[in-house]
C-alpha cells in the first residue's frame, strides 16, 4: 500500500523538499532502495551512496543535505534526527500494511470463568488464562501463551506465542513481549542452613509499566517481598535475566544476555551493552552507559559511560598481559624497596 509523501509528512513533520505527490510503499537502506521506497542517511560516512540510490525519496539531517542533497535526484525529508524519523517512516508503513487483528477468543483456549477478556482482545489457540486475570482492551494473546491468576495486561498489548505471566504480576499498556519470556518466575531466595538451602518463598509481583518491550526468552523474576519492577518506556533484548526486587528505570534498554542481579536499581535514561553483568543490591544513577561485556560491581552515582573489560587480542599477547597483571603485586613492592634505596642514598650523599 503506498502513500504520498505529503500524508507522510503531515502525519511524521520534517522537511519536504520535492514533488510531494510521489507515490512510496515502504523503506529501504540506501544501498537496496527501489524506486518505489523511501530510504535514509543517518551516519556521513554512507553519504557517497546519496548519488547512486535508487530511492523515491531520501531523509537526511540539514548538514547532510547541504552537503549531496544537490546531488540526489529525488525528493528530500529534511529531519532533525534522521534516524529517529526512519524508525516512525517503519513504523508508519507496518501499521497500514498491518494484517488487522480479529478480536474473539479461540475455540481452542481454556480461559477460566472469573477472567475478564476485553470484548475487543484477541485470545490464539490453546491460551490459558487463569481466575482473575484482566485482558485490556485490544490486547493479543498469541497461540500458548499462560496467563496466570490475577494478572493484568493493559491496553494494546501483545504477547507473541509461549509466553509466560506468573499470578499477581501486571503488564502495562502497549507492551511487547516476544516468544519464550517468562514474567514472575520465583527469584533465586534461598537461605543457607547447616550446609543445605531453604527456600525463601518469592511472594512478590512483576510489574510493567506502558510501552515496555520484552526480547524473546528474556525472563524477569517476581520479588521476594517487595516487587520487580520495570519502569515504562525500557527496552530489553533477548536473553536477559532480571532477579528478584531489581527496579529498572524509565526509558532505559538492555542488550542481549546481559545479567541483572537482585535488587540492583538501575536508573532512567540508561544503556546497558551486551553481556554485561550488574551485581546485586547496587543503584546505578540516571544517564549510565555501561558497556558490553563490563562487570558493575560497585554502585555508580554519576552519569558517564563506565567500561571494566579487556580489549581484544592476539592470545598470545593477551597471556603476556595477562601474566603481567598477575605479577603487578610484586612488581610494586620491588619499585618500593628501589624507591627506598634511592632515597636513603641520596639522603646520604646530602649529609
Amino acid at each position: 500500500m503506498s502513500t504520498r509523501l505529503k500524508e507522510l509528512v503531515e502525519s511524521l513533520g520534517g522537511q519536504l523538499i520535492g514533488d510531494a505527490d510521489t507515490q512510496v510503499s515502504g523503506i529501504a537502506p540506501l544501498s537496496d532502495a527501489t524506486a518505489s521506497q523511501i530510504t535514509f542517511l543517518s551516519n556521513p560516512k554512507f553519504r557517497p551512496q546519496v548519488a547512486q540510490t535508487q530511492a523515491a525519496a531520501i531523509i537526511l539531517s540539514a548538514a547532510d543535505d547541504a552537503v549531496v542533497g544537490a546531488d540526489y535526484h529525488g525528493a528530500r525529508i529534511v529531519a532533525a534526527n534522521p534516524y529517529a524519523y526512519f524508525a516512525k517512516a517503519a513504523q508508519f508503513f507496518a501499521a497500514r500494511n498491518a494484517i488487522p487483528v480479529v478480536p474473539g477468543i479461540h475455540p481452542a483456549a481454556t480461559v477460566d470463568p472469573g477472567a475478564h477478556v476485553a470484548a475487543s482482545a484477541h485470545i490464539g489457540p490453546n491460551v490459558v488464562i487463569e481466575d482473575g486475570a484482566v485482558i485490556g482492551e485490544k490486547a493479543r494473546i498469541e497461540a500458548g501463551c499462560v496467563i496466570g491468576r490475577g494478572v493484568k495486561i493493559g491496553s494494546d498489548s501483545c504477547l507473541y506465542p509461549n509466553v509466560t505471566v506468573y499470578a499477581a504480576c501486571e503488564i502495562g499498556a502497549r507492551v511487547i513481549i516476544h516468544s519464550g519470556v517468562v514474567i514472575g518466575a520465583d527469584g533465586f531466595g534461598f537461605a543457607n542452613e547447616g550446609g543445605t538451602w531453604v527456600k525463601i518463598p518469592q511472594t512478590g509481583r512483576v510489574l510493567i509499566g506502558d510501552d515496555v518491550e520484552i526480547g524473546a526468552n528474556t525472563t524477569i523474576d517476581r520479588g521476594a517481598l517487595a516487587d520487580t519492577v520495570i519502569e515504562e518506556g525500557v527496552k530489553l533484548d533477548n536473553q536477559i535475566q532480571i532477579a528478584h526486587n531489581c527496579h529498572i528505570g524509565a526509558h532505559t534498554a538492555i542488550a542481549a544476555c546481559a545479567g541483572i542481579a537482585g535488587s540492583a536499581r538501575i536508573g532512567k535514561y540508561c544503556s546497558i551493552g551486551g553481556a554485561a553483568m550488574i551485581h546485586g543490591h547496587i543503584t546505578i544513577v540516571d544517564h549510565v552507559h555501561v558497556s558490553a561485556g563490563t562487570l558493575a560491581l560497585r554502585s555508580i552515582s554519576e552519569p558517564g559511560q563506565y567500561t571494566g573489560f579487556y580489549p581484544i587480542a592476539k592470545h598470545g599477547d593477551w597471556e603476556k598481559s595477562a601474566a603481567l597483571v598477575r605479577n603487578l603485586n610484586g612488581m610494586r613492592e620491588k619499585i618500593r624497596a628501589l624507591e627506598k634505596s634511592v632515597k636513603q642514598l641520596t639522603e646520604k650523599d646530602n649529609e
